[in-house]
């Protein structure tokens, strides 16, 4: 157990000092809480536009990053040979594998719940025909993000402390507070007199996007025990399309009886199932019973995609 906990925190810690991963986080964030700033003349429904938008962009940011962390974290160190000199210690490639995969869902995690903070910020400051754009609350998040690099760098300078790793807590830390702060000593008024409210909604949302993040993470650890980055970036997008489609393409065949589309709609996940940006809706919500059934759902697909990943990885070459 210490060495499953030590790989997985190694592995965290890893992925967090990556630049691409710091790159990844801000812009994600920034062009979320941009994306509230736009004006869309959507017939009055330019703030359900700015939440559908906020959630695909939590998807697609956790697929790139999904696919770079998994690379950088098996394939990366399986070429170096970071893995060999582990594996030569008494820890078993089951304990090694699955330390990865903890530290990669805890990156994921963080990366989730940064945009999804930057997500309900948008959804406060989002606007229709009739209103206008939160200046203050823009420049108040960009603020706080530009601080938090401040700060890193001030660490940096004179610390002599890493800055990637340091920017990106700092950043996370910074931008949670400005939300805070906004949302909580601050009034914006729409144009029939209401005040701005976050969609506290999106909370469910974000978490079973979260949980379809850890799916694709899986499936991108088992990919790169065998694969570099560009050839799981493929086959992880092409069962991200695959599984958009799987009510269409496998799922009325397996209501017909056609049994080979039984297995493959069984075996695809569909993503469908961790969507539903529909459902914030009017006065529409996501039960949490609903999202407790999407956990269970999710982890059957984690741990057949692990076992496969084990598979592949127990007679893979090392050297």
């Amino acid at each position: 157990m210490r060495q499953l906990v030590t790989i997985a925190a190694n592995a965290f810690m890893e992925l967090v000092r990556q630049p691409i991963y710091l790159l990844l986080l801000s812009s994600s964030a920034g062009f979320i809480v941009f994306l509230s700033a736009v004006p869309y003349f959507g017939l009055g429904e330019d703030p359900k536009l700015v939440k559908d938008m906020c959630l695909a962009v939590m998807l697609l940011s956790g697929l790139l990053g999904a696919v770079l962390c998994a690379s950088s974290s098996v394939a990366q160190e399986i070429r170096l040979g970071t893995a060999l000199t582990v594996l030569a210690k008494p820890v078993s490639r089951t304990t090694f594998l699955v330390g990865k995969y903890l530290g990669l869902a805890g990156t994921l995690t963080l990366l989730t719940a940064t945009n999804l903070v930057a997500g309900l910020h948008a959804s406060r400051m989002a606007f229709d025909a009739y209103g206008s754009a939160d200046i203050g609350a823009l420049a108040a998040y960009f603020g706080a993000g530009f601080l938090g690099y401040a700060f890193a760098g001030f660490l940096n300078f004179f610390l002599r402390r890493t800055f990637v790793a340091d920017a990106v807590f700092s950043f996370v830390v910074f931008t949670t507070v400005a939300f805070v702060y906004i949302t909580q000593f601050t009034e914006k008024q729409l144009p029939f007199g209401e005040a701005a409210t976050v969609d506290w909604r999106l909370v469910a949302a974000g978490i079973l996007i979260l949980f379809a993040l850890f799916v694709l993470a899986a499936l991108a650890l088992a990919c790169s025990t065998r694969l570099d980055t560009i050839p799981t970036l493929a086959i992880c997008t092409a069962f991200f399309m695959v599984g958009l489609m799987s009510d269409y393409v496998f799922g009325r065949a397996a209501k017909d009886g056609a049994w080979w589309a039984e297995i493959l709609y069984t075996v695809t996940p569909n993503w469908q199932q961790f969507w539903l940006a529909d459902a914030l809706e009017d006065k529409k919500s996501i039960p949490w019973v609903y999202v407790g059934r999407a956990a269970g759902y999710m982890a059957s697909y984690v741990v057949a995609a692990m076992a496969a990943a084990l598979m592949l990885f127990d007679d893979r070459e090392l050297n």
